[in-house]
């Protein structure tokens, strides 16, 4: 019986830890229900890294930014975790959809 309790604790525990991240969710969403569009971003976030226009119209774009990172042995060398942010527009210029990894 307290193995299988503690198996749950870990699972319930794994599940938790592979979700989204809340902090990306609560502005992301928002800006995409708000229909924010390109202006209000490049005022906000700054220029994007990457621009490429789609065929048949809108464009995404690809923010890169630092979100925390590690400190190693043996002199404490910083290692950068690296966020990739993709931002997908409509024609008419309105978020329509986004993404993230490696946050």
């Amino acid at each position: 019986m307290k193995y299988r309790l503690l198996g749950l604790c870990l699972a319930m525990g794994l599940l938790a830890a592979c979700g989204g991240n809340p902090y990306l969710d609560a502005s992301l969403n928002p800006a995409e229900l708000e229909g924010k569009d390109k202006a209000w971003f490049e005022k906000n976030w700054g220029d994007p890294t990457g621009k490429s226009p789609r065929f048949f119209g809108g464009e995404p774009w690809t923010y890169f930014r630092i979100s925390g990172g590690k400190t190693g042995p043996p002199f404490g060398n910083f290692t950068p975790t690296q966020c990739q942010i993709t931002l997908k527009f409509d024609k008419e210029g309105k978020l329509s959809s986004s993404s993230y990894s490696g946050c």
